[in-house]
């Protein structure tokens, strides 16, 4: 089945063109959203403008299994995309030298192979995927004929398909398409390479032209993000080319750019430090200060997290402080109102990485308060410095014990007409040298 449009090719618009490249993509390839349609759209289009990008975003098509569609989309890509490259069986150093100052499209097919932990002999591909992200990052090489250093570009555009997440720092770098099976009931037309691969270069041709002839203003463009950092790195290029394309692009973009991102901070893995520090928010709870072994007993109380087995033992004291030690969390010595002393961790010492790192915690104050422990009610803390003995707390006296300063321990007198008591005989006094 091939794609007609009722437009002459030479007077579409860029609008026009990239509605025809989203028709002929959900054609043959099932994706999981519109918005994610939209983005594979934007992505192969600007694949043809990389002279004018400062950053080389990766496309990322992951699937949970196999026969999700995932090949079916890179199949596509390739048809529309700028000068492919797929790097099925090249050297590293094949793959170095194809990329120059107009870098091919690279596509790289079971990607999990690569960065999976079986993964073996892929070190320089990996370190090309990683550093091609930003212009102006080449690798060095020594060519020992010529006796000098060599920089190679590294700068280029790439999608890469596979089971499971890829790396941190590819997918910090990508827009990310998660694959699923067709349900029942979802149909998409067959693709045959030689049928219809030619109807799909014929549009990669015309968004060639359409965007080549702009590449100084494509450059110079500077479009409103609606997201900030390494994520508006990425997604730059394609907003841009939504401008470029007027109608209603522009918006599209946008919102597939807050619909992309947000699922990817819903799904992505946090590190364990992260987790550690949003685990140490739920356990602090409304308290100002926990000994480090009441930490511990409620961050493993958590079945789900990781830190009953973390490690042979799970989490240990001297773990936690490692793992804490990065973001400038040191346990100290704290004297309690009890009188006590241990080790433990002030709750003040976290609000910082929390409100840096964290961000969307909860206010503690909302949290239901947990089963309180022999010492969940300790505040007005002190530092111990660990040179002196507490005071203990005075201990109460025993009943029916007077009390001795300032009172008299004699019984009074007794009133008027009242008969004493016998008493005692008066001691003798012995006096030296003579008799009592």
């Amino acid at each position: 089945m091939t794609t007609h449009s009722t437009t002459p090719a030479e007077s579409r618009t860029g609008a026009e063109l990239l509605d025809l490249a989203r028709d002929t993509l959900t054609r043959y390839v099932s994706l999981p959203s519109a918005e994610a349609a939209d983005a594979v759209v934007l992505w192969i289009a600007a694949t043809h403008a990389q002279p004018a990008w400062a950053h080389a975003p990766r496309l990322v098509i992951r699937a949970p299994e196999k026969r999700c569609g995932k090949s079916r989309l890179l199949d596509v890509i390739e048809a529309t995309c700028h000068n492919p490259f797929i790097t099925v069986n090249s050297s590293s150093a094949a793959v170095y030298r194809s990329i120059t100052e107009d870098p091919p499209t690279m596509l790289v097919d079971e990607a999990d192979t690569i960065f999976g932990p079986k993964a073996d002999g892929n070190e320089d591909l990996r370190g090309l995927l990683n550093a091609g992200h930003q212009r102006n990052r080449p690798a060095k090489r020594y060519d020992a004929a010529a006796n000098r250093v060599e920089s190679i570009p590294t700068f280029a555009m790439a999608a890469l398909a596979g089971i499971g997440a890829m790396p941190d720092t590819i997918e910090d770098r990508a827009v990310i398409i998660r694959m699923r099976r067709r349900a029942p009931g979802e149909t998409v037309a067959p693709f045959r390479h030689r049928r219809d691969r030619p109807a799909l270069r014929a549009i990669a041709a015309q968004l060639t032209t359409w965007l080549r002839a702009d590449l100084t203003t494509l450059e110079a463009a500077q479009p409103a993000m609606p997201v900030e950092d390494r994520a508006a790195d990425t997604w730059e290029p394609l907003v841009i080319v939504a401008d470029h394309a007027g109608h209603h692009w522009p918006a599209r973009a946008r919102t597939a750019v807050l619909a992309l991102t947000a699922n990817a901070d819903d799904t992505t893995e946090q590190s364990i430090r992260l987790r550690l520090l949003t685990d140490c928010h739920t356990a602090f709870a409304h308290d100002t200060a926990l000994p480090t072994n009441e930490l511990l007993t409620r961050l493993k109380h958590d079945p789900e997290a990781p830190w009953p087995t973390y490690g042979p033992t799970g989490l240990t004291a001297a773990k936690l402080g490692t793992l804490l030690r990065e973001y400038d969390i040191r346990s100290a010595n704290i004297r309690f109102p009890d009188g006590t002393q241990a080790k433990g961790y002030h709750r003040t010492h976290f609000e910082d990485p929390w409100l840096r790192y964290c961000p969307n915690l909860p206010d503690s104050t909302s949290h239901p308060s947990q089963p309180s422990p022999p010492r969940s009610a300790r505040d007005a803390l002190t530092v111990w410095d660990g040179t002196s003995r507490p005071n203990p707390p005075p201990a109460t006296p025993p009943r029916d014990v007077p009390t001795r300063p300032g009172k008299s321990s004699r019984p009074t007198s007794t009133s008027t007409g009242t008969p004493g008591t016998t008493g005692t005989p008066t001691p003798l006094r012995r006096v030296s040298g003579g008799a009592a």
